[in-house]
């Protein structure tokens, strides 16, 4: 059943928590989405399943402009959906939880495993993608696309996974710039798992290994599968996701 949870800005967040099971349940699980990405996704619905056999709490949510919470897509931003995401761990979880993120989610984990490093017993990415919006947008714009947002506030961009463009926002870049972690050091003292595909054209393979060698910790190794693209959806995606947190040294 859907609940709903209200920010401290005063969002309107949907989400489904599953309880754990038995005397010792062990960490919870927290599944954060992708961009444009709600949580009746493959993986999230997925991971609910897990958890349910495995006995672990578990709890996916939208992001603000995502799926059923409120507020309008265009409006939001890294640092509205970093809020989202804390807010929803921090008030509906009780002890550390792994975080499992996929694309914008695993930036998303990486900004709240900053903030709360207290509350994470490991970190899982899949197709990972921190500072997309600088990285990825922002260096793929051309001069005229750069022209158009700065002047109109907005460029739209073909997508191939909606019947429409994406819009982005000249504030998604502008915040996102606020919220940079491959710029200065990543800490990450926790298990730290990246699975990523090779023929993965939104995420290339060479964000993870960016993300591998720059962020530090005692225990964090990258997984590329080959053939593997972006949605990471296929049933052998999905196996390696189960033994990823099966096999997580919690």
């Amino acid at each position: 059943m859907t609940d709903y949870l209200t920010t401290p800005q005063g969002r309107r967040l949907a989400y489904v928590q599953t309880p754990g099971n038995g005397p010792d349940t062990g960490p919870g699980i927290v599944f954060l989405g992708g961009f444009k990405s709600d949580m009746t996704g493959t993986k999230a619905q997925f991971l609910e399943h897990w958890a349910k056999q495995n006995g672990r709490p578990f709890l996916r949510f939208d992001y603000s402009g995502h799926g059923q919470s409120s507020e309008d897509f265009l409006d939001g931003a890294i640092g509205d959906w970093f809020e989202d995401a804390l807010a929803a761990i921090t008030v509906l979880t009780t002890g550390k939880q792994v975080l499992v993120g996929s694309s914008m989610g695993g930036w998303i984990s990486l900004l709240c495993a900053r903030a709360i490093p207290e509350r994470v017993a490991a970190l899982v990415g899949i197709a990972a993608a921190p500072d997309f919006t600088e990285d990825s947008m922002w260096a793929g714009f051309s001069e005229a696309q750069r022209h158009e947002l700065s002047t109109k506030g907005q460029v739209a961009l073909p997508s191939e996974y909606d019947d429409g463009p994406y819009v982005i926002t000249r504030r998604l870049i502008e915040d996102g710039r606020t919220r940079l972690v491959l710029r200065d050091p990543l800490p990450l003292p926790f298990p730290v798992r990246l699975l990523q595909g090779t023929a993965d054209e939104d995420v290339p393979p060479s964000v993870a290994l960016r993300l591998l060698d720059h962020a530090e910790g005692p225990d964090i190794r990258l997984t590329l599968v080959k053939g593997a693209d972006h949605r990471f959806s296929e049933p052998d995606n999905l196996s390696l996701l189960a033994r990823t947190l099966e096999t997580l040294p919690l």
